[in-house]
């Protein structure tokens, strides 16, 4: 395995491996338990100048949201807290490109519907490592989190039902770019 320290990425941009990644989320419900939950459907861009600066970039498709439970999961799409109809999407993206290191932070922006807010996602790098199929991979773990109230979702519901605060967790495998 190629460790941090030793690698520079590759010029280029590196498709995401998403069966080897995941968008997840944890709220607290009544402040007592945890419900934890993914997002099935992404898609995520990652370019890397020559300069080895990566601008970053992902999509998440709000109608892959999935906690397990079919009925919660119908009820959270509609207009009473992620109003899939009209806000397909949430996306984000990193203010400026950044310098990939052991653990690093992107600063950027998450956008839902009309709303954009910012968001600090703390990044933990796991190096580069060859994959059985003769190509590169390169991993992340992200996390941070997003106030669903200031993205208008649910802003009629209390903290005391639903947390306010949503942690996210991203677990992204990324492939490395054919040589030139």
């Amino acid at each position: 395995m190629t460790t941090p320290e030793q690698t520079t990425l590759l010029p280029g941009t590196w498709a995401l491996d998403p069966a080897h990644s995941s968008v997840n989320f944890t709220v607290r419900h009544l402040g007592i338990s945890k419900v934890r939950g993914r997002f099935n459907k992404f898609d995520a861009g990652f370019v890397v100048d020559e300069s080895g600066y990566a601008l970053i970039s992902a999509t998440i498709y709000l109608e892959s949201f999935d906690t397990g439970n079919e009925q919660r999961d119908a009820h959270v799409r509609t207009a009473d807290l992620l109003h899939v109809d009209q806000r397909p999407t949430l996306t984000f993206k990193a203010l400026e490109p950044i310098r990939v290191a052991e653990d690093f932070e992107v600063v950027g922006e998450v956008t839902l519907g009309d709303v954009t807010k910012p968001i600090t996602l703390a990044v933990e790098w796991g190096g580069v490592q060859e994959f059985r199929d003769g190509e590169r991979h390169t991993g992340f773990t992200a996390t941070g989190s997003l106030s669903r109230t200031e993205l208008g979702v649910g802003a009629g519901l209390p903290s005391s039902f639903l947390s306010d605060k949503v942690a996210i967790e991203l677990d992204v495998q990324l492939v490395e770019p054919k040589a030139a």
